[in-house]
């Protein structure tokens, strides 16, 4: 039986480590995770902020997808899009999604992020 996704894998080019530390850590605030010494030599980088994990895996050939990507719930939606941007990262706001607020965001190798937050009802 399925009880939890224990985390979600990205792919990313060679060679990018650096740039995904970068925005990993300093754009979203997560933290960078080691990996096991046998897939570290693999390269790419994973990272967490509570219960949400990212791992980035090297891929030859890397192309980024279009419409795939992690759904990652935010709380205080509007300060969060607002760092993306200082950070220097455009944010997309979509409306489509009843109940929810949310917008789409790209890392620098072109992964297509949501950040989402439930609407509270009043």
């Amino acid at each position: 039986m399925l009880a939890a996704v224990d985390h979600v894998q990205l792919a990313a080019p060679p060679g990018s480590e650096d740039l995904l530390r970068r925005f990993y850590t300093g754009t979203l605030g997560m933290t960078e995770i080691p990996k096991p010494p046998v897939l570290a030599a693999k390269g790419g980088c994973w990272f967490r902020a509570g219960a949400v994990h990212l791992h980035l895996g090297i891929e030859t050939g890397f192309r980024a997808s279009a419409k795939a990507h992690p759904g990652l719930r935010v709380t205080g939606i509007d300060a969060y899009a607002a760092r993306l941007e200082a950070h220097g990262t455009p944010v997309t706001w979509d409306a489509d999604l009843p109940g929810h607020r949310r917008f789409y965001a790209r890392d620098p190798v072109g992964n297509r992020l949501e950040f989402l937050e439930p609407v509270s009802e009043v």
